[in-house]
């Protein structure tokens, strides 16, 4: 299948920068686009939730704006904004209530910046941003309801709990922190300061159980999609080699200070592409 050039589009140049652009443009046209629109969605909602300029409460009602432009989509007279969504609601079966769960999402960084949630607050946090992503888009890619609902739960997860590890320094420097209160404790680390945590020796320690946890989703997701049609799969099993595969990197860099950035540089990328997309 060729990958066609979407640039033109607003919602496919805001994805182009995206861990998942690659998944989303080896899509049919109709299910390219409803993706494309999703992640669009997302990022607009998470760029108010990360805006360090505005106050708070100007941010609370910009999202409480996606809310009621949501509400007014699925009434069936949709703002601008959302105007393009309409065909892939009625066509893919999206629901409210996860787009409405990704800006409750947002809004839990709004009032004040988390600084290290207990593990249920945690889980929340990664249902609403992550697996409340997947819900909308496994009924984009076709999945049967009840291993469509698993893997979403279980590869957003992953997913979310590979980006924190990912980012412990870069969400430091804006005083955010989502490693969780317990892993903390346990480790011997009594501040919640980010800044202090990052710095901490014991760091380590509150790692090695998010990354046993973040294994564990992966997996359970790699057993949801052997079971299904390849081509249902395609595109949620290229986001999952990508971010288990940043994940294993992380492991072998280490999580002690100084942490050099990771990624997943381009002939990798590619090789996860040709092999789940093409081969």
């Amino acid at each position: 299948m060729a990958l066609v050039n979407d640039q033109h589009h607003p919602a496919a140049a805001r994805a182009s920068g995206s861990s998942f652009y690659a998944a989303m443009r080896i899509l049919p046209p109709a299910q390219r686009e409803a993706m494309f629109e999703i992640y669009s969605f997302c990022r607009a909602v998470d760029d108010i939730a990360d805006e360090q300029v505005q106050p708070r409460e100007l941010r609370r009602q910009q999202l409480q704006a996606w809310r009621q432009d949501v509400d007014a989509l699925y009434q069936d007279h949709p703002p601008a904004r959302l105007r393009d969504y309409a065909a892939s609601v009625r066509r893919f079966g999206l629901k409210r209530e996860d787009f409405l769960a990704i800006v409750d999402g947002m809004e839990m960084d709004v009032p004040q910046d988390i600084r290290a949630p207990d593990l249920a607050t945690l889980d929340l946090y990664c249902d609403r941003v992550a697996s409340a992503v997947g819900r909308l888009s496994v009924r984009v890619f076709g999945l049967a309801e009840a291993d469509g609902i698993q893997l979403a739960h279980h590869l957003g997860r992953a997913l979310q709990l590979t980006n924190i590890l990912r980012d412990i320094d870069e969400d430091a420097g804006i005083g955010r922190l989502y490693l969780p209160l317990e892993g903390l404790l346990h480790a011997g680390i009594t501040s919640t300061d980010p800044a202090k945590v990052t710095s901490d020796p014991a760091l380590p320690k509150v790692c090695v159980p998010l990354v046993a946890r973040a294994r564990m989703h992966f997996e359970k997701a790699d057993e949801i999609m052997r079971r299904n049609p390849r081509r249902v799969v395609r595109a949620p099993r290229i986001m999952s080699k990508y971010y288990r595969a940043i994940l294993e990197l992380l492991v072998t860099r280490g999580f002690a200070a100084p942490r050099a950035p990771v990624r997943l540089n381009k002939m990798a990328r590619i090789l996860i592409l040709l092999r789940y997309a093409f081969i």
